[in-house]
């Protein structure tokens, strides 16, 4: 039996490969070098190729705050056209199930917290990401759409922050924790300032890349239901940025060098996630925590900092 995790060459792919070993599927990543999945015959070519029974669907085009300010028309057409062709092509080789990842930044802007997952579609998203946030919500009605017309079990997952080793590290392009570990480390290196962009108070949710990879394969393997589930670290994980970053800091021992550049935007100010769903299934589940995660990111970023991403 055969998973197609696209995406395979990101963040959440490499936790997966690091676990597949636990079970027993003949695991398949493709990155974007070996497929154009915005090209619709190419991903033909490829399912035919590998013939999955499952797919774990990562692949997208992302980015932090200034990626999706100023490249809304990437972020728009290539995320639609990369999840129109993954389910249409699923659907075409009679794929047993599709696992999609979507985001929480795609949920209302105005809105009452906690956010559930029957809120998605009750308002515009934040005006910061709203080409990103619509193609990730059309993901979802995709996959509805080929549930209710076909029978096919697509499920869309929506994780919180997700961070951890080989991550995207850039400054401009990266989520906020690999981001801030990069500077960080260019910081103390160059002995100046550790410059955080905005306020710092903004509050977010995030999940250890590995937690979430041992959630993507128990939602493959042992979640039966088709509505979409959120995939979140335990009820208050909430963190703000400030405390983020002086994490990152403290795993540098460059803590007394924080400061606040308030000109840049801090985004949407919080999307606090529900995760009662989740945890009403599967129980008890141990969350790595955000001190071990970030050192954990912190010592394989040191590590790698020469020929990861970034």
């Amino acid at each position: 039996m055969s998973i197609l995790v696209t995406g395979g060459t990101g963040l959440v792919g490499h936790a997966i490969a690091n676990i597949c070993n636990e079970y027993a599927y003949k695991f398949v990543f493709i990155g974007s070098k070996d497929c154009d999945l915005t090209n619709l015959e190419a991903t033909r070519e490829l399912f035919k190729s590998i013939r999955p029974k499952y797919v774990i669907h990562l692949a997208a085009n992302v980015g932090g705050v200034f990626k999706n300010i100023h490249c809304k028309v990437e972020m728009y057409e290539k995320n639609i056209l990369i999840n129109h062709n993954v389910i249409k092509v699923s659907h075409e080789f009679s794929v047993e199930k599709v696992v999609s990842c979507l985001s929480t930044c795609i949920f209302p802007d105005k809105t009452t917290y906690p956010i559930n997952e029957s809120m998605l579609h009750d308002g515009p998203p934040h005006t910061s990401n709203e080409a990103y946030a619509y193609s990730k919500r059309m993901l979802e009605v995709q996959s509805k759409a080929y549930q209710q017309q076909y029978g096919d079990k697509f499920i869309c997952v929506i994780p919180t922050n997700i961070y951890g080793p080989h991550d995207n590290f850039s400054l401009d392009d990266g989520h906020v924790i690999p981001a801030l570990i990069h500077r960080c480390y260019l910081n103390k290196h160059n002995n100046v300032d550790f410059v955080v962009r905005g306020s710092g108070s903004p509050l977010r949710q995030f999940i250890f890349s590995k937690d979430l990879a041992k959630l993507m394969l128990w939602v493959l393997e042992e979640y039966d239901e088709l509505e979409t589930i959120i995939l979140s670290g335990n009820e208050g994980s909430e963190i703000t940025i400030k405390e983020v970053s002086e994490l990152i800091a403290k795993a540098y021992d460059y803590s007394e060098y924080i400061t606040y550049d308030t000109s840049y935007t801090d985004g949407q100010y919080k999307k606090t996630a529900d995760n009662s769903k989740l945890m009403g299934i599967l129980g008890d589940f141990a969350f790595t925590t955000i001190e071990q995660g970030i050192q954990e990111s912190v010592n394989w970023f040191i590590q790698n900092n020469h020929n990861c991403r970034k």
